[in-house]
């Protein structure tokens, strides 16, 4: 990798849903853009022209598709979307708060605030989750060199993704705070590691019209 020219991935959040004002956990659910989210993304839009990206992806859920939208019309690009970034898969309790959780299933809501597997509800693995976002974002910047990548997603699925990026332990390590609504974290690669795998946190959490 020439230390010359220089590849950037933007990791960001889609805005804010009412599923997220209700705290309520998300997941899969196809949960749009609520008006304070659209109002995130307009203002994510702005800060993005001064520094286009050259290739845009997202999650093909509502709410990270409409947020990626937005960019690219601000910066006229389109907009590709692709499922390694869907956000973690939670099962039976997409849509439920926690103390609905904590009622119905006790033990595996105890086991889940213990960042511990919770086998036989559907629940994606932490590591299964961020080896599919950090696979894929491996991809799109071995693809892009010397360009600016921006990956819309989700909250639990980017911050597992930068964890796995960084050569972290998924299972274990818990010092990577979460991405707010339309906030956004940068990352390159990191030219010292001969495996070309890891890459370094430039920036993180950057609020969604910080220019």
């Amino acid at each position: 990798m020439d230390p010359h020219v220089r590849t950037r991935l933007i990791l960001a959040r889609h805005g804010q849903t009412d599923y997220n004002r209700e705290a309520r956990l998300q997941g899969q659910v196809d949960i749009p853009l609520n008006a304070t989210g659209r109002k995130q993304a307009a203002r994510l839009a702005h800060a993005m022209t001064e520094h286009a990206p050259d290739l845009i992806v997202s999650s093909p859920l509502a709410r990270a598709h409409d947020t990626a939208l937005e960019v690219g019309k601000a910066c006229g690009i389109d907009v590709t979307t692709d499922d390694a970034f869907l956000e973690r898969g939670f099962g039976p309790w997409e849509g439920l708060r926690g103390e609905e959780i904590r009622s119905r299933w006790p033990k595996e809501h105890a086991a889940w605030r213990d960042h511990r597997a919770v086998p036989g509800l559907g629940i994606e693995d932490r590591p299964d989750v961020a080896r599919r976002v950090a696979e894929r974002c491996r991809e799109l910047v071995a693809q892009n060199t010397g360009a600016t990548i921006l990956v819309v997603g989700h909250g639990a699925a980017t911050t597992l993704g930068i964890t796995e990026l960084l050569g972290l332990d998924t299972d274990t390590f818990r010092g990577i705070g979460g991405l707010q609504n339309c906030h956004r974290s940068v990352l390159e690669p990191l030219l010292a590691d001969a495996t070309g795998e890891r890459m370094r946190l430039v920036s993180h959490n950057l609020a969604p019209d910080f220019i």
